[in-house]
């Protein structure tokens, strides 16, 4: 797993987030070297985020134009803060072959806090507030979004907010960990399962066993800031594309809704060759020597609670599997 770490390579310091996407306890691990060059992270992620099938796990996708934040700013202690420009500075310095650039850079960055604007990294004044810096998302950091939080380390009095977009509150806390959600990775139950025929249908159904709510907690504890958001995911729905469009769906939207025992759709049995599947689709023509790629989306609702009485919900998110499906014509025999 990638740590978070704070790097401030220039006159601007930035921190990366590790990605938190493994199966149980998630959390990001502290990181670096011997120099004391990085700091991690002070945002902790939990919850179990992958599902009980053992079949793997998706992240969630947003539905829309909204994603979470690819950058946000979160609180240092000045004694922590201190000790990160200083060693960055004493390594840099002293790294043989250095360029001259890199020596003046780092040295400005170090007399703003120690001897310009501020006095000694306000260690004088270490109960009564704390450094806020910027942090990225380093899977995102080329987007434009991961720009945005262009800061130089400022100072915060205890207490205060700070005035900026996506300082940590418990709501980007929350947003934070839908971009850490895995959902379970399951296909689609069919009958007929091996291949189906031309105009016969096709039942579809996914089983509560391997469809349940995922949830992952965002907590931060440091500098005065004491809080923490829960994001849920809940799957709601199944769409069915059939990979052709000489198909039907059941229902004909081909968007089946989850059941009160938390199912979608119902598994074939015998009995119910007349009926019509809750949940299904129907081939029109053959696949030939080949196979339809059936695309099954789950669409899941995702809200949020956090510290304070706050939560929320957050846009829906969406994961699809593609299945090969056979479709053969019905053999007549003539006699």
């Amino acid at each position: 797993m990638t740590a978070v770490v704070l790097a401030v390579a220039s006159s601007s310091a930035f921190a990366s987030r590790g990605d938190g996407r493994t199966q149980g306890d998630n959390r990001a691990q502290t990181s670096g070297n011997s120099s004391g060059k990085y700091l991690t992270s002070v945002v902790r992620f939990t919850g179990s985020t992958v599902g009980s099938s053992g079949g793997g796990s998706r992240q969630v996708t947003p539905v829309g134009d909204w994603s979470p934040p690819a950058c946000w700013y979160e609180p240092r202690t000045a004694q922590e803060f201190s000790k990160y420009v200083e060693d960055n500075y004493n390594e840099t310095i002293n790294t043989p072959g250095q360029h001259s650039y890199a020596k003046a850079s780092v040295g400005q960055f170090r007399n703003r806090y120690k001897d310009g604007t501020y006095k000694n990294y306000n260690l004088d004044k270490a109960g009564e507030g704390s450094w806020w810096v910027a942090v990225r998302d380093e899977d995102r950091w080329m987007e434009p979004e991961a720009q945005v939080c262009d800061r130089d380390p400022f100072w915060v009095e205890t207490g205060d907010t700070p005035d900026v977009p996506n300082a940590v509150t418990p709501q980007v806390l929350a947003e934070l960990a839908y971009n850490r959600i895995q959902l379970p990775s399951t296909k689609v139950g069919l009958a007929p399962d091996a291949a189906t025929k031309v105009n016969l249908p096709t039942w579809a159904w996914l089983d509560q066993a391997t469809f349940k709510e995922v949830s992952v907690t965002a907590s931060l504890a440091a500098g005065g800031v004491n809080i923490q958001a829960t994001t849920t995911a809940r799957p709601i729905s199944l769409k069915l594309q059939a990979g052709t469009s000489d198909a039907e769906t059941y229902p004909a939207s081909g968007e089946c809704v989850i059941n009160a025992d938390n199912s979608i759709g119902e598994p074939y049995a015998k009995g119910k060759a007349d009926r019509t599947p809750p949940c299904g689709l129907k081939y029109l023509r053959s696949s030939g020597n080949g196979t339809f790629k059936l695309q099954a989306t789950i669409t899941w609702d995702i809200a949020w609670t956090g510290t304070g009485g706050t939560g929320g919900d957050l846009p829906d998110g969406t994961f699809g599997n593609e299945q090969a499906v056979t479709v053969q014509e019905i053999q007549s025999v003539n006699r």
